[in-house]
C-alpha cells in the first residue's frame, strides 16, 4: 500500500534515480540488460533537526537535498557508462580500474557551478535586462512584471526545447516517463509489475518540470516586491529571494501532488502538466523494468525491520 510518504525521483543515463524516507536508491541498464543498483542513505536536514521541516523552510531543503542526490545519481549513471564503454573497446572488465572510473571532484564541481552560473543567466539577469528596457520604453510596473514572467518562461521553454534536440537526451526523457508511470502505479497501491505501470500516464504533478514552472509563475509576484531602482541591488535582492521563491513552490507542488488538493491548485498545476510533454517520453518495458528495480529498492528500505 502506498503510505503518506511520497516517493519521487528523477531520470539518470539509462536508469532511474528513486528516493525513499531512509536511501536513494539508482537502477541502470548495463549493456548485457542486466540491472545494477546502487543505493546510499539519504541523510537530509528534514531528518536531523525539527526545524527544517516547517513548511517554506523545507522547501529550501529539499531544493538542496534532490541537488545533490540527484548529481550523486547522475554520477553513478555516467561512472556505469564510463565503465561500459571502456569494456566495449578493451574487451575487459573496467570495473575495478578506479584510476579510470568516474567524474573526478573538479569535473563535478565545473558541473554544478556552470549549471548555477546558466540558472543565474537565464533565470535572472535577462530578465532583468528586459525588464529594465521595458522601463525605459515607459511601461507600468505591472507590464514589466508580466514582462519579466514572459520572458522567463519563454527562456524557459527555449531551453527544454534545445535541450530535446539532443539524441541522447530523449532515452533520458523516456526513463523520465518510466520514473512517473511507475510512481503513479505505487501511488495507486497497485503491484509493481511492467503490466500494471504500462497503463499510467508519463506526467506527475510533483515533477521537477512542474516545479520550474511554479518557481517561473511564484518568482513573476515575488520579485514586484522589490522596490529599488539601482540594477546591482535587484540582482543581489533577486538572489535572496530565490531561496523564498523555491520554498512557496515546493509547498504548491505539494499540495498540487495531493488528490483531494483545492481546485485552483490542480488548475494551476495544468499547464506544468503539458510542459511535461516536452520532458517526458513513453518508455519501453525494459525501462519501466529498471524504474521498479529502483523504487522496490528505496521502498524495501523503509519497510519495518
Amino acid at each position: 500500500m502506498a503510505g503518506k510518504f511520497q516517493y519521487g525521483g528523477q531520470a539518470v543515463l539509462e536508469g532511474v534515480m528513486m528516493r525513499g524516507r531512509k536511501i536513494m536508491a539508482v537502477a541502470v541498464r548495463c549493456p548485457d540488460k542486466s540491472i545494477s543498483v546502487h543505493t546510499e542513505p539519504v541523510n537530509s536536514l528534514t531528518q536531523r533537526h525539527r526545524i527544517w521541516r516547517l513548511p517554506f523552510l523545507r522547501g529550501m531543503v529539499a531544493l538542496i537535498d534532490s541537488f545533490s542526490i540527484g548529481m550523486k545519481a547522475l554520477m553513478f549513471s555516467a561512472n556505469e557508462a564510463i565503465d561500459a564503454e571502456e569494456e566495449e573497446k578493451s574487451g575487459k572488465d573496467t570495473t575495478a580500474d578506479n584510476d579510470k572510473k568516474g567524474l573526478s571532484t573538479w569535473e563535478t564541481v565545473l558541473t554544478v557551478g556552470f549549471a548555477m552560473i546558466l540558472v543565474i543567466v537565464l533565470f535572472v539577469l535577462l530578465p532583468l535586462g528586459a525588464g529594465e528596457l521595458m522601463k525605459k520604453l515607459g511601461l507600468s510596473p505591472f507590464a514589466i512584471g508580466f514582462g519579466e514572467a514572459l520572458v522567463r518562461a519563454l527562456l524557459l521553454l527555449g531551453y527544454i526545447r534545445l535541450v530535446t534536440l539532443i539524441p541522447d537526451i530523449q532515452r533520458v526523457f523516456a526513463y523520465h516517463g518510466a520514473e512517473h508511470k511507475v510512481i503513479h502505479t505505487f501511488e495507486a497501491s497497485e503491484e509493481l509489475t511492467v503490466e500494471n505501470a504500462r497503463t499510467k500516464t508519463t506526467m506527475h504533478p510533483r515533477c521537477g518540470t512542474s516545479f520550474l514552472f511554479f518557481v517561473v509563475l511564484v518568482s513573476a509576484v515575488v520579485f514586484t516586491l522589490i522596490a529599488s531602482n539601482v540594477w546591482y541591488v535587484k540582482i543581489l535582492l533577486r538572489l535572496a529571494l530565490l531561496p523564498v521563491v523555491t520554498g512557496i513552490s515546493y509547498e504548491i507542488i505539494k499540495l498540487a501532488g495531493k488528490k483531494d488538493a483545492f481546485f485552483l491548485i490542480r488548475w494551476l498545476g495544468v499547464p506544468g502538466l503539458w510542459l511535461q510533454k516536452m520532458t517526458t517520453r513513453e518508455p519501453d518495458d525494459d525501462m519501466l523494468e529498471v524504474a521498479i528495480a529502483a523504487l522496490n529498492s528505496a521502498v524495501a528500505a523503509d519497510a519495518p525491520q
